[in-house]
């Protein structure tokens, strides 16, 4: 009979869904997990390639008229795009183990700083997801009839943001199943995207080609125009503001930086050749995009993209133009939707690792038996479903509130890095990378202050509102956290240094004789009260003590290759000090590990193992029990110890749960 056949069909439902459980076994499996650089260019990159769809375009339509503005426009955009690249290359190479944000802040500039940057960064994660697919469904819908854009589902809800949150749904549940087998599936989009958009930009730069003189013309017209109407000051402020609100071009390049955990090794080598790809990729189909909309002379038109009118203007002279327009948006559309996977990816991972630092609740650290930040997967779906339908899938709206989040994050990586370089040995110190960083740092100071100031009520207020709520957030749960913490400590404290007797004990138990088998985590005083208590509770009962405990693979643990065994070799570390202190007290003792994701699933087989090898056994687990029971400490503190409990119990098992209790 197969294996399969013992699995009980929802498993086998769940398993069809999201993908059946990595065996961790498995000596190559980060090797299977991890992405060369194509793979991460397209599952990162393509937020950076992406953005092409509206930044270009936001920036084009701010010129008001001033077209002419458009060429130092185009120049200026790959420059930012280059210099935020070339910074981030840096810091790829300070931090190779995650790069992203919050590390920098956080190493750099402290722990307040920090928490800063990551709590913009989650936002700007969730608005990653929730711009990409508002952008995807208006490149969709730029080619299909007029009135599908205001037909309404049930006589209230937009068809188009009906799909648009399907889409959502489809891609939280496609990431459940991991990060690998989600890029697989969208690489074909990405390559039909780079044809499809090669061929219209390069065509329709071609095209104009012999047109070029008489365009310079009217550039150099525009400008003596532009110099009499608004003077040299207005044009300046007015292509500032321009290429400020075209911030949205270059909010996807920190996305590699920190996506090292899933880079094949060599991860720096890795890494740097998918920010090369992503910068080329996107200075040139930005620059090109707004080279085009002045070559062809686009205006906005209702219900269509600005990229939607350029197609048709290029293909208006084809037979079969039909067919190319709608591959163009098709393919347009369906990357932007590739493009919100950097939001499921790296908001996650950014969750994951504020977790561990105890600034969100632990339990976005843990990691899924598909070895994705399940938690955080769906928390990212959820809060950009709702981001969704507050801005109702308005790309304009929604760019603001992105770009603010992206270009804070932006600057406290850029300051911290200067500042790090100053403070080098002159010896060591690179003038390059001091101006490289001094330059980022002007760019993106420039685009955060003047699109708060221009956009503050529309939308900016909103955003600077969530992302304080979100620091304050995280300020709140760090010192519940901490006060725990300090309160444990204090009461076991003496615990810690239990004088040996006499006649120390060696050996392991006899598996005739009544055991205590007591679940432990790390090495410390509520291990040991919870040993203590059993001894206490039913005393010259127990000849022997059983230490468990179960090594779980997170965020933090799962970086590369060889991390697993590294993890059980910390396990059996902390239980070897729990059987010394044990046997200093003269009583046999042993230890049983385990190592998965699930700390319930794997500790209810490991202690059903252990009552086979020792049939007298009680089991021992060690739960903080708060005075006053609020609702949000289920949410903050796991509920591990009573869920072994209650599957132990029903296999007929004796459980004793040992409150540690704090006031």
């Amino acid at each position: 009979m197969a294996e399969s056949d013992h699995v009980p069909f929802l498993t086998r439902v769940k398993w069809l869904l999201f993908g059946a459980p990595r065996d961790l076994k498995d000596g190559s499996i980060y090797r299977h997990l991890s992405l060369i650089a194509f793979l991460a260019w397209v599952g990162l990159g393509a937020d950076g390639l992406s953005s092409s769809a509206y930044g270009p375009e936001e920036a084009y339509k701010a010129l008001h008229g001033h077209t002419y503005l458009a060429v130092a426009l185009a120049a200026m955009m790959a420059l930012t795009v280059m210099v935020i690249s070339a910074a981030y290359s840096r810091i790829i190479e300070k931090f190779p183990h995650g790069g992203g944000g919050y590390v920098v802040a956080t190493k750099l500039l402290g722990e307040k700083a920090g928490v800063v940057a990551g709590s913009a960064l989650l936002v700007d994660y969730v608005l990653t997801i929730t711009i990409s697919i508002a952008a995807a469904g208006d490149a969709l819908f730029s080619f299909l009839p007029p009135h599908w854009q205001i037909y309404k589902l049930f006589g209230a809800v937009p068809m188009k943001l009906v799909m648009e949150s399907i889409i959502i749904l489809f891609l939280t549940g496609l990431n459940l199943r991991g990060v690998r087998e989600s890029i697989l599936v969208l690489t074909p989009i990405f390559i039909l995207f780079l044809i499809t958009h090669a061929i219209l930009i390069g065509g329709a730069v071609i095209g104009h080609a012999g047109e070029l003189p008489a365009t310079a013309a009217t550039i150099r017209e525009g400008f003596a125009a532009g110099k009499s109407s608004l003077g040299l000051g207005g044009m300046l402020l007015l292509f500032v503001h321009a290429y400020s609100l075209g911030g949205g071009t270059y909010t996807g390049i920190e996305a590699v930086s920190n996506g090292m955990s899933i880079m094949r090794e060599p991860r720096v080598k890795t890494a740097r050749r998918t920010m090369i790809y992503m910068s080329l990729s996107l200075a040139v189909t930005a620059s090109g995009l707004l080279l085009c909309y002045l070559l062809w002379d686009v205006h906005p038109v209702p219900g269509k993209t600005l990229n939607a009118v350029l197609v048709e203007r290029f293909t208006e002279t084809w037979t079969y133009a039909r067919p190319f327009v709608i591959a163009v948006l098709v393919t347009e559309g369906a990357l932007l939707v590739v493009a919100a996977q950097a939001g499921l990816m790296g908001g996650p991972r950014v969750l994951a690792s504020m977790a561990l630092d105890s600034w969100v609740p632990r339990r976005f650290g843990a990691l899924s038996e598909r070895l994705t930040t399940r938690n955080g997967i769906v928390l990212m779906g959820v809060a950009s479903l709702v981001a969704l339908l507050y801005t109702k899938g308005d790309v304009s709206h929604i760019v603001v509130m992105y770009s603010i989040n992206v270009f804070l994050t932006f600057l406290l990586s850029m300051f911290g890095m200067l500042k790090a370089t100053v403070a080098e040995p002159r010896e060591v110190r690179k003038t390059s990378d001091l101006l490289l960083f001094l330059l980022g740092l002007l760019l993106c100071a420039t685009i955060l202050v003047i699109t708060v100031w221009q956009k503050f009520f529309l939308g900016g207020y909103m955003t600077l509102i969530v992302t304080g709520a979100v620091i304050a957030l995280c300020f709140v749960i760090r010192r519940h956290y901490s006060t725990v913490a300090t309160k444990l400590g204090k009461l076991y404290e003496r615990l810690a240094h239990l004088p040996p007797v006499e006649n120390p004990a060696t050996g392991e138990p006899d598996d005739q004789e009544p055991v205590a088998v007591v679940l432990v985590g790390g090495f410390g005083g509520l291990g040991i009260h919870t040993f203590m208590s059993a001894f206490r509770a039913f005393p010259n009962h127990f000849k022997g003590v059983v230490f468990v405990s179960v090594g779980v693979i997170d965020s933090r643990e799962f970086k590369g290759e060889g991390t697993v065994e590294a993890l059980k070799q910390s396990v059996e570390s902390t239980l070897s000090r729990y059987v010394a202190m044990c046997r200093s007290q003269g009583m046999a003792a042993t230890s049983r590990l385990a190592i998965g994701t699930d700390a319930v699933e794997e500790g209810e087989q490991l202690c059903l193992g252990v009552a086979k090898e020792f049939p007298k056994s009680t089991f021992f687990a060690g739960k903080v029990l708060f005075q006053k029971e609020r609702w949000y400490q289920a949410i903050l503190h796991n509920e591990t110890a009573f869920s072994i409990q209650k599957r132990l119990q029903w296999a007929g098992k004796v459980v004793v749960v040992v409150p540690a209790r704090v006031t």
